[in-house]
Formats: C-alpha cells, sequence, structure tokens
C-alpha cells in the first residue's frame, strides 16, 4: 500500500538522534545502522539501557501510523473526482450565493424568478461536483482552472484545451495537403459542442470571468465559481437596448425583465405596461387589416407579422380568360395548359405560348436570321427556313481544343476523333490515343492521406488525393465508444454521448459527459427509501434514497417490558459493538489491528417510566423510574408527634406501625423516639422560674416560689409570692411592688416629688411655694412652683422702678463723656512731650516741674452718694 512503503521508507529518517552528552559518542558509534545484502537493515550491538529502546520503539511507531496517515490521505485527495464538499452547509451557502445574484434582477420582477430557471441550471452545474466538465480532456472544471466559455452553448473548457483544440482545427483545416492557400485565408475553428465557428483572431488567449470585464477573477467562495461578482451588463439577445442585471453569471442571460409600455400588434388596443421581454402581445381582437387579395380582411385574433394568405375560395378566370375555375383568394393569378393559338402579325404562324397575358408579340421568323453556324445572316419571309452557308463550321468541338471541320450544318456536332498523344492522370504514362476517349492507368497512388496513416491506392491519382474514406475508430477520451468520423489527424472529436447516472432507486437522474459516470458522484434523490426495514418495527424510518447500508433505526423501540410498559428509547436491534481484546502484539514491532464491529441486538434498557411512590414516612410521593420503584426514605426528620405531644420524633425517615386503623396518620408510634427533654413550655409573663416537671402533656402547675425584687424607686427589695405576682393585673402589681415611701426623685423645677413610691415619670405639677422677683429685682412675691413653670405668672415693674432705671442710665452717660474728655487731655501731653523730644532740648535743661492737678470734691466722692428715693436707698456708682 502506499501508505505502507512511504512509511517504510521514512522510517529510518524519522529515527530519534542518539544522545550526546558524557560517553553518547561512544553510544552513537556503538549503535551504527548498516543495510545488508539483503536490504534489510541490521542493528549493532548497543550499550543503550532496554528502557530507552522500548522508547524509541514507541516514538517510532508514533511517526509510523502519522506517515501512513498522511499518505492515505494524500491518495484520497489524488482519486477525488471533486474539490467541491456535498453536504448539507455547502448547499445552504449555494443557496445564499444564488439568492446574492438574483437580488437586483427579482427587485425589478417583484420576486418572480421563473425566468431565471434556465441560467439557475447553468448556476447549479458550476456547484455541482463533477458536472462542469471539460468536453475536451473529460475531466471536472475546479475553480482555481482557467476557463474560457462558448458564446453560442455556453459549455465551458479549460483554457489550454480549448487553445490546443483551435490551433489542431486551424492546421487540419489550412493544411497544404488540402488546400494550396495555406496561410493565407483566415480559417475558422469550431466550438467542440455546438460547432459555432469562430475566427483565427477570436482564438482565446487569457482568462476572463463570464461578462469579460475581470481578467484572472479571483477565487472568492463566496461568488458563483469563475465569477468577477460585478453587475454582468451584457446586451439581452434579441437586442432590447437594455443590459443584464444578474451578478457575473455562466449561461445565457435570463429574459430583460424591465418594464414598457407598449400595445398590441394589430395597435387597437391602449398602450399598456409589459416586461421589456414579453413587449409583443395579442389583444385577441380581430386582426382587421386587409388581406392581399384586396377584397377580404383578415378574420384572425391580433398577431405578429403578416397575414396570411386568405383562406376564401372564389370562382376565378385563368390569365388568357379562357377558363374559369373555383380557387383560393390568396392566388388569383392561374394559368391554363391551353396554347395560346393567337394568328401573329405575320398572318402565316399561330403563337404556340401557353396561356399568358396581353399581346401575343412578333412572329419569331422574321427580321434576320443566322446560318446555324451564325456566320452569315440572311433577310427571308417567315415562310421559309434559312439555308446552310457552305462554310465549315468551325464551332468548338467538347474537347475544348479542337473545332468542328465539317460544312455548316444543323443539329450538333460530332464528337472529336481527331489523335492525340494524351498523358495519364497521375502523369506517369503517355499514349495515342482518340481525344474524347479519356485515358486513365493502371498505376496505383502510394501517398499517404491526409489522416497520414492511410495510402490513397487509387488508380492514376492527379496527386490531388481524395479525404481518407476509412472510419477513425480510435478510442475516444471516454474510453466507452470509438470515434465515428472518416481517419483524420490531430485529436478526435469530444464523444457526443451522454450517460444518465441515476441515484439507488433509479427515480433521479443526472446526464453527464460520456467518460465521467465512473468518476462523478451519484445525485441526490429526493425520494424516500423504499428498502423494507431490517428491525422488528414494521415501516423504517423516513429517509431519502441512498447507497449501501441504511441508516441505524431511530424510532422508538416500542417493546413490552416485564412491567409492562413498552420501551422508548431508540431501535437497538442492530447495535454496532466494539471487540477488543481479539488480538495482541506480538511486540511493538506489530501495528495493532483496528477495533472489530459486531452488529447484535441489545437487550431493552430497564424501565425508566416514572411511578408515584410514597416514602417510608408518608412525607412525600416522588415519581421514582419503574425499575426502582420501591418504598423509600426520604432522609427527612420523622416529625411524627410524640406522647408528650410537645415535640416530634427526630428520627430518619422511617416506617411506621399502626396500632389502630382509625389512629391519626400524624401520631408517633412504637417505632420512633422516646421524649427525654424538658418542660420547655412557656411560662406564665414575669414567672422566670422552670417547671418542676419533664416534659408532659396538658398546663404547668401553679409556681409557688418567691421572688426577689426591687420597688419602683429601687431603694428597697421586696419578697412576693410569684404566682400573685404573675396572677396580679396592673393596679395589683403597682401596690405589691410599692415600698409605700415618698419617692426620691427630683423633679425638673428642682423639688422633691411629694407621691409615694410608684412606677414611670413623676408628676410635673409641683405645689412647693417660691419667691418671684421683678426684672429690676425691687419688687417680689410668693407663688406655686407648678404656675411659675407653665408661665401663668408673672412680675412686672412698676413706673418707680422705670424711673431709677432712667436716672441711672443719665449717670453711666455722664461718666462716659467725663472719661473721654480725660482721654483727650492725655493724649495731648503725650503728644507735647513728644514734640519736645524732637526739638532735641536737653533732658536736665527741660525739667518742668510736674503740676498735679487735683480733683474736685464731687469728682471724689460722687460714686458714694445715696439718695433716697421712695424710701429706698439708691447708691450712685
Amino acid at each position: 500500500r502506499p501508505g505502507d512503503e512511504l512509511a517504510v521508507r521514512s522510517g529510518a529518517a524519522a529515527r530519534p538522534p542518539a544522545p550526546r552528552g558524557r560517553g553518547g559518542a561512544r553510544a552513537a558509534a556503538a549503535e551504527t545502522i548498516g543495510e545488508g545484502a539483503s536490504g534489510e537493515c541490521r542493528v549493532l550491538p548497543s550499550t543503550r539501557s532496554a528502557g530507552l529502546r522500548a522508547g524509541e520503539a514507541a516514538k517510532f511507531d508514533e511517526i509510523k501510523k502519522a506517515n501512513q496517515a498522511a499518505a492515505k490521505k494524500l491518495v484520497e485527495d489524488q482519486l477525488s473526482s471533486s474539490s467541491e464538499d456535498d453536504d448539507e452547509d455547502a448547499e445552504v451557502k449555494q443557496g445564499k450565493i444564488l439568492d446574492k445574484t438574483f437580488t437586483i434582477y427579482t427587485t425589478q420582477t417583484d420576486g418572480d424568478a421563473s425566468e431565471l430557471e434556465r441560467t439557475r441550471q447553468y448556476m447549479n452545474e458550476a456547484f455541482q461536483s463533477g458536472a462542469m466538465t471539460c468536453l475536451i480532456c473529460i475531466a471536472s472544471v475546479k475553480r482555481n482552472q482557467a476557463v474560457w466559455s462558448c458564446c453560442g452553448c455556453f459549455c465551458i473548457f479549460h483554457l489550454v484545451c480549448i487553445q490546443k483544440w483551435a490551433k489542431d482545427s486551424l492546421f487540419l483545416v489550412s493544411s497544404p495537403l488540402t488546400d494550396d492557400d495555406f496561410g493565407k485565408k483566415d480559417y475558422p475553428w469550431p466550438c467542440p459542442k455546438c460547432r459555432f465557428e469562430y475566427k483565427r483572431s477570436e482564438t482565446p488567449s487569457r482568462y476572463y470571468c463570464y461578462c469579460g470585464k475581470v481578467e484572472n477573477p479571483t477565487v472568492d467562495p463566496w461568488l458563483v465559481p469563475h465569477s468577477c461578482g460585478q453587475i454582468c451588463e451584457r446586451e439581452f439577445k434579441p437586442s432590447c437596448g437594455h443590459k443584464c442585471l444578474l451578478l457575473c453569471h455562466p449561461g445565457p442571460c435570463p429574459p430583460c425583465p424591465k418594464m414598457v409600455t407598449t400595445t398590441c400588434h394589430c395597435k387597437k388596443a391602449k398602450p399598456v405596461p409589459r416586461r421589456c421581454s414579453a413587449k409583443e402581445w395579442s389583444c385577441h381582437l380581430p386582426c382587421g387589416r386587409t388581406l392581399l387579395c384586396g377584397q377580404h380582411a383578415c378574420e384572425n385574433p391580433c398577431h405578429a407579422g403578416d397575414c396570411q394568405p386568405c383562406p376564401r375560395v372564389s370562382k376565378q378566370r385563368c390569365i388568357c380568360g379562357r377558363q374559369t375555375a373555383e380557387r383560393r383568394c390568396a392566388s388569383p393569378q392561374w394559368q391554363c395548359d391551353q396554347v395560346c393559338g393567337k394568328c401573329l402579325p405575320c398572318g402565316n404562324h399561330t403563337c404556340e405560348r401557353v396561356c399568358h397575358a396581353g399581346p401575343c408579340g412578333d412572329c419569331p421568323r422574321s427580321g434576320k436570321r443566322s446560318c446555324p453556324c451564325g456566320k452569315t445572316k440572311f433577310t427571308l419571309p417567315c415562310t421559309e427556313d434559312v439555308p446552310t452557308c457552305g462554310d465549315s463550321c468551325d464551332k468548338v468541338l467538347e474537347c475544348g481544343i479542337h473545332k468542328c471541320s465539317q460544312r455548316c450544318h444543323r443539329g450538333p456536332c460530332e464528337i472529336c476523333r481527331q489523335e492525340v498523344e494524351k498523358q495519364c492522370r497521375c502523369g506517369k504514362h503517355t499514349k495515342r490515343m482518340p481525344c474524347h476517349k479519356p485515358y486513365l492507368c493502371e498505376t496505383k497512388c502510394t501517398k499517404i492521406r491526409d489522416c497520414q496513416k492511410h495510402q490513397c491506392r487509387r488508380k492514376c491519382c492527379s496527386g490531388n488525393c481524395p479525404p481518407c474514406d476509412q472510419v477513425c475508430g480510435r478510442t475516444l477520451g471516454c474510453r466507452n465508444h470509438k470515434c465515428p468520423s472518416g481517419c483524420h489527424r490531430g485529436s478526435c472529436n469530444p464523444c457526443p454521448e451522454t450517460v444518465d447516472v441515476k441515484c439507488n432507486c433509479g427515480k433521479t437522474v443526472i446526464k453527464v459527459p460520456c467518460g465521467r459516470e465512473r468518476t462523478i458522484r451519484p445525485p441526490k434523490c429526493k425520494q424516500l427509501c423504499s428498502r423494507p426495514p431490517t428491525c422488528h418495527h414494521s415501516t423504517q424510518e423516513k429517509h431519502y434514497c441512498h447507497f449501501g447500508r441504511c441508516p441505524p433505526c431511530r424510532q422508538p423501540c416500542q417493546k413490552t417490558l416485564k412491567c409492562g410498559h413498552l420501551c422508548p428509547v431508540s431501535c437497538h436491534d442492530e447495535a454496532l459493538v466494539k471487540q477488543t481484546g481479539l488480538h495482541q502484539c506480538a511486540g511493538p514491532w506489530e501495528q495493532p489491528s483496528e477495533p472489530a464491529f459486531i452488529q447484535t441486538a441489545l437487550p431493552c434498557p430497564p424501565c425508566e417510566v416514572p411511578i408515584p411512590v410514597e416514602c417510608l414516612g408518608q412525607h412525600e410521593v416522588s415519581p421514582l423510574p419503574c425499575h426502582s420503584a420501591n418504598p423509600y426514605s426520604c432522609k427527612r426528620f420523622c416529625g411524627r408527634l410524640l406522647d408528650c405531644q410537645n415535640h416530634t420524633c427526630m428520627k430518619e425517615c422511617h416506617h411506621v406501625t399502626k396500632l389502630n386503623s382509625s389512629a391519626d396518620g400524624k401520631k408517633a408510634g412504637p417505632e420512633c423516639s422516646q421524649c427525654e427533654e424538658e418542660c420547655t413550655k412557656p411560662r406564665p409573663a414575669g414567672c422566670p422560674h422552670r417547671c418542676v416537671l419533664p416534659c408532659h402533656p396538658g398546663d404547668c402547675p401553679s409556681c409557688l416560689q418567691m421572688l426577689k425584687i426591687k420597688c419602683h424607686c429601687k431603694l428597697s427589695v421586696l419578697y412576693i409570692e410569684c404566682l400573685k405576682l404573675t396572677c396580679a393585673d396592673l393596679k395589683e402589681k403597682e401596690l405589691l411592688i410599692s415600698c409605700r415611701n415618698q419617692c426620691p426623685k427630683e423633679l425638673p423645677c428642682g423639688h422633691r416629688c411629694k407621691e409615694i413610691c410608684h412606677s414611670g415619670s413623676c408628676p410635673l405639677n409641683c405645689s412647693q411655694k417660691v419667691k418671684l422677683r421683678c426684672l429690676c429685682k425691687r419688687l417680689k412675691k410668693e407663688v406655686q412652683c407648678s404656675k411659675i413653670q407653665e408661665g401663668q405668672v408673672s412680675l412686672e415693674c412698676d413706673a418707680l422702678c422705670k424711673e431709677m432705671k432712667r436716672k441711672a442710665y443719665e449717670m453711666k452717660e455722664a461718666e462716659a463723656k467725663a472719661a473721654l474728655e480725660e482721654e483727650k487731655r492725655r493724649q495731648q501731653a503725650e503728644l507735647e512731650a513728644f514734640e519736645n523730644r524732637l526739638k532735641g532740648r536737653r533732658k536736665n535743661k527741660r525739667r518742668k516741674d510736674e503740676v498735679e492737678v487735683e480733683q474736685s470734691s464731687w469728682q471724689k466722692y460722687k460714686n458714694l452718694i445715696m439718695l433716697p428715693v421712695f424710701g429706698v436707698a439708691v447708691v450712685m456708682v
């Protein structure tokens, strides 16, 4: 196999290099690989360890497998007929490209794409694997190959192939063996398929896209192969003045989608807007145009072109007017079979012309007439014949060389009887013989005919040998047929036959050039597969026609299980099971074989139908698979009420035996736990003691213990029975907790609360008597403290208080004025002293007696005068 050979060749080269560390040179020298006479590799003794050899063997196997995979992929790529992927993604991509190509056209036609079917067929062939085939080389036309498209049949050829075809065709047509004007005439060359002729100057030399705008278009996976992606803009055929709106595309351009206003053929209907490609239309009314007969009008519906001949029949006379017959109105002129017979102007002869119109003309025997040899002319009556002149005839005989030697005579000349020395047609022999006889020798031509294979073998050939009359018979490129043409030079024409490639069922057929049926992929069939099912189902799952085995059945199994349910999984009658361990490798050099798969029926899996199952403790109902639908523990606490009626069972969900069928389902059973907790029932409000009994049903007994609490004022400690305190109402609790002493709390006014020990805030109505003074502190009055706090009582100053305030104010103003004057005098003295110092006087000369200014008695004692005003001593300060 190619992969094995490639792996063997690359095995030695892929071996990892020997280590080159300490002692590595000796190890490498000891492991030199040589090749014996038998071609096998032998390994010399090595000092490596067994582990290193095992690692090299494993690495060798990896490289060998990689080389085999690469070789296998290379062979598959070479054998594949096309590089296009034919999967669902490619179909979706192809649909998007076609929609993009037709977008501009469909916008003009409001989405109508019925006129694009022929163009769509060419584009589908451009995408379909193997559909685009070069008829010259019988090979697929790929995206990245230069091509040429015929403008007649739109068939696509390789550019190299069509260039060679044109060159061979021109050489054969203009060969000197068939034409002496070699090189002087512009001979055409035909298309291999439709035989449309092209001039020598039209031989393709460059690779263009379909519309001819772009040279060497780039390969774009999102465009039609060999397309430039621009708007086509080729003129429509027949030409209408508009251009194609599709993107650059193969095949013919679709009909013109433009809207034009046009009238019908007979011009009677009003102009209406129509597609330019269908602008000629009929109103289906009678045409009405006058026919060629000039008598009737055309009764056919509105039509294009000239009107048909008048179909009516009428009696018409012939040209000479002697006979009358029923004839079609379209052919009014006709001739009868009678000779005219009218007397000519000479009066001696009659007209011999058959039924004709107009005068008969002069007698043909009147006027000057020549003798039979044409040398002498005579003027004779029409009743006399022209005599012979007696001179020699001298007309050129049929041989074209000699002249007639007889005298002037009537009738044709005899054959040439002169003997001449004739040369045969091939020019090899001469012979003397009558001139009218041809001379052909018996020598056969030995020249090779234009086929360059066979001899002419024609007797006495002139050198211009006819084309070879034998059949070519060479096997064509399709390798199925032989060339039916006459024997020729150069390559044979492509096989004109087509072969039907069918799907497995034979309902979907595509036609491909003969010879491509061996490499093209079968078409995708949209018919459903009609094979019988191979599993236990009565009908198989719907899928399209295919080759090979049917895909695995994906229908639900629906077999009845032991539990009575149906198996819901996919059909498993033909499951592929991998078999391993059948063959063990003898060593690392042996390649492990691929795992084997066998087709067998697998048993149905356990039933997974959900069945509602209640847990052991009856807490929940859960859907469990049918194969494991048994009572289970939900892992919750049991939760059943114990005998204490206060707690529940804390065991994990478990089975409970019902002692009485009428018992409550939430009551504990013998399997539940026993309560060992203390009584946790809520105590009466204010009781801080626990219940003396263990956890029990019903109410707890009354509490008989004493409570040690403080009174409301927090100064005394009281001992009260817990039962009395918890059972008393608010008033009784107020009295029980009170110490019966005066409250020690201080009111906001600063006096002590007069109430006995109480709870809450003290009352604010203080009854203590206090003195109230006016603002000048002269007047005072005793009132209740609570009234002062509430602002109900106030003491205002009288007139005497106001007069004393006024006098005190005046005295303050006088003192302030005197102090201001004193300050001015002091500042003036300081200023004078400063000026004296600036004058540069000596200190000892500048001494002056200090003059002490004594104050007057009024100024000394004015602050100590007391004025008795209304019995109140007022001190003036």
